[in-house]
């Protein structure tokens, strides 16, 4: 949480210089249920953005491994990224919700992590801003833990999203390699890491009942070249996706597991997740 204000103080002193009018980052905060804490978060409004408009579509973005979600802001440069589309209208306007993961892979483990987000932060936001609460408005994304909650909750609830963004997902179609951190975050195992608690919460096993229910995502998945098991797995999904019939587009760029990487394609994930918003 700490980490979380300092680096809110950057972004919000930087925001300083622009116009009122402008696009704008605010840190909110409020009591989650089902984690049974308060549960910070980070927003961004559009310019123009008024609590009494029009609705908006909404993003859900989800940070990586012992990040925070100003990490989207400040190493991301998601408010110029989305200002720049916005402006010349390559997507519509839209609030970005970024929530604070910690370290819980945003599943049920540690923390009702998966729970807190459906039941509790999702009506929190439709309750305070003005977006949309149908499939047609929502997208889902993530960066490499985040990545792999944001595939989970898009094959689990499909009804929830119509589009997604994975920023070198840490999914591991196997067991994830020595060096993961989901070996060591104590989540998939009660002592140690634990490969069937792994198998049960990741995608192949969401795979079958994603396909047996009508609604579709369309996913946008990106990787950096140096990168190479997550590249790999990441080049894996895409080619499960389409052959399964489901639309999916892959970029491979150059560079390791970095925010160089996933700020360079953060425009096109922006736009190919948010084709679908209306």
């Amino acid at each position: 949480m700490r980490r979380l204000l300092q680096t809110a103080l950057l972004a919000l002193s930087t925001a300083l210089a622009v116009p009122a009018s402008a696009s704008t980052i605010a840190v909110h905060m409020f009591r989650s249920a089902a984690l049974g804490r308060a549960w910070p978060y980070v927003v961004y409004l559009p310019t123009g953005y008024r609590a009494d408009g029009p609705r908006y579509p909404v993003l859900y973005l989800l940070h990586g491994n012992n990040g925070d979600p100003m990490d989207w802001i400040t190493q991301g440069d998601l408010q110029i990224a989305a200002d720049a589309l916005i402006a010349r209208h390559e997507i519509a306007p839209v609030v970005i919700v970024m929530p604070q993961g910690g370290i819980d892979w945003y599943v049920d483990r540690r923390e009702k992590m998966e729970t807190a987000f459906f039941g509790d932060l999702i009506p929190e936001i439709e309750t305070h801003f003005a977006v949309e609460s149908q499939r047609s408005g929502r997208a889902i994304g993530g960066v490499s833990m985040g990545g792999f909650g944001a595939l989970r909750y898009a094959l689990e609830h499909p009804d929830e999203f119509c589009g997604a963004l994975l920023l070198s997902p840490a999914i591991y179609s196997s067991n994830p390699p020595p060096t993961s951190a989901a070996r060591y975050v104590g989540v998939f195992g009660e002592h140690q890491f634990d490969p069937r608690v792994w198998r049960e919460l990741n995608y192949p096993a969401l795979w079958n009942r994603y396909f047996a229910q009508p609604a579709r995502v369309s996913f946008f998945i990106a990787s950096g070249d140096d990168d190479l098991v997550i590249q790999a797995e990441a080049s894996l999904l895409y080619t499960r996706l389409r052959k399964a019939g489901n639309a999916a587009a892959l970029r491979i760029v150059d560079g390791g597991h970095v925010w160089p990487v996933w700020r360079e394609v953060l425009p096109a994930a922006l736009k190919s997740a948010l084709a679908c918003v209306r």
